[in-house]
């Protein structure tokens, strides 16, 4: 049987169900014939990664823009109402035509494998179509970092004469004192941290939590902070983040981005500053100063070690030092 064909869970098979297609994104499509069952199901795939699998809003959000573009795609050049590989195929193709970068085709394939999966668990789809498509070959790109001195002028560039000032300090004291996501960064609550211990609880992906312990520097400036940053922005209001605006919600990732990119020109540095660039900046002067590569997977949330090695790969001086402390001919 085809993978295109839907069955119930007992092997029945299953009446299709009419999904009405919303005004943007597929309606073109809906009238050109009976309306596609897939945004429906997309919609389900989404309810149940949310629900079910715990991934992030914003893994979900990726999830469902490249899972519409297929949809819109093959609808168009197939008429196809689920997934095969003849029509993966000739998406990803259109991806590579588009311009789109092999690591921007291989996050469109993992979005839809996930979504196949799921299509098959659901008794959808009898068999993966997209399992023995490979993941598009990737150079790795060595993470950038910034210096020691480099790090001592961003910390001291935020204005700590003023309230928001002394949050972003403390904002960026603990991203580079710690390394979490921008996004673990952002939703850390007031009651997961614990200064007299140096210790914060994060959740990063699936909802996993992980406690990182910080630095001193982190905790004297968290510590101005919660003592005369954090009580002049909410001015009295109620909140349960640890970072917050004037308004008393959480500070954004879009809002910290302007953050650190601001407090970068400020500090002279002329290569672009993110977020991530001060997590990549954590984990390799943490290896620099000897710190043993699980430690540092474990700081960082990653589920696989090598996603960690990386960051060995810029640590030449240091490899240097190991062959000549340790090799019989060093």
């Amino acid at each position: 049987m085809s993978a295109g064909v839907s069955r119930g869970r007992r092997g029945g098979r299953r009446p299709s169900a009419v999904v009405s297609v919303p005004a943007s994104g597929l309606a073109g499509n809906a009238a050109q014939g009976p309306p596609s069952r897939l945004p429906g199901l997309v919609r389900s795939f989404l309810a149940h990664a949310r629900l079910e699998k715990g991934l992030s809003a914003n893994t979900l959000e990726s999830y469902g823009r490249d899972l519409e573009r297929y949809a819109s795609g093959t609808l168009q050049q197939f008429g196809d109402e689920l997934p095969a590989a003849v029509n993966v195929r000739a998406h990803l193709d259109s991806l590579y035509a588009g311009g789109l970068s092999s690591r921007s085709v291989s996050r469109h394939l993992t979005a839809l494998r996930t979504f196949c999966l799921y299509l098959q668990r659901e008794g959808i789809l009898d068999a993966d179509p997209v399992g023995t498509i490979p993941l598009p070959r990737q150079w790795r790109r060595l993470p950038k970092r910034l210096s020691e001195e480099e790090i001592a002028r961003l910390t001291a560039a935020p204005d700590t004469g003023t309230a928001a000032g002394l949050r972003d300090r403390a904002m960026i004291e603990l991203l580079y004192a710690s390394g979490p996501r921008v996004s673990e960064l952002c939703a850390i609550e007031l009651r997961n941290l614990d200064l007299d211990m140096g210790l914060v609880r994060v959740t990063g992906k699936g909802n996993k939590q992980r406690i990182i312990p910080f630095a001193p520097a982190a905790a004297r400036a968290m510590a101005e902070y919660l003592r005369q940053g954090r009580p002049r922005l909410l001015q009295g209001r109620p909140s349960a983040y640890l970072f917050v605006t004037e308004r008393g919600g959480p500070l954004t990732r879009q809002a910290f981005w302007r953050v650190i990119s601001l407090a970068g020109r400020k500090a002279g540095i002329a290569q672009k500053l993110t977020p991530h660039l001060l997590r990549h900046t954590f984990a390799t002067h943490l290896l620099e100063g000897g710190a043993d590569l699980r430690s540092v997977q474990t700081m960082l949330g990653h589920a696989d070690i090598s996603t960690t090695q990386i960051y060995t790969h810029v640590l030449p001086s240091r490899l240097r030092s190991a062959i000549e402390r340790h090799h019989p001919r060093g």
